[in-house]
């Protein structure tokens, strides 16, 4: 008899994406507006007040050739 479980579990990565074209880069008054937006969405799913600090590892920062990515993840167990 088999002595082990399964699952199946769906990710959603919600993303922001700020362009950081060259020679200039992403202007920080865009990255601060798109930062404001994500910890909020954040905050929102989680049920996190406004004083309440969030992780350090709550937001992620990607950069990629032309953009600057600020995202988060989360799983859903599927029936």
């Amino acid at each position: 008899m088999a002595d082990f479980t399964s699952e199946t579990v769906t990710r959603t990565i919600r993303r922001w994406i700020i362009p950081a074209a060259e020679p200039w880069g992403a202007a920080a008054a865009e990255i601060g507006k798109a930062w404001a937006v994500a910890e909020r969405a954040y905050r929102n799913h989680h049920g996190i007040a406004d004083e309440q600090p969030l992780h350090d590892d709550a937001l992620r920062f990607h950069v990629r050739d032309d953009q600057v990515v600020i995202e988060f993840q989360t799983e859903t167990p599927t029936p």
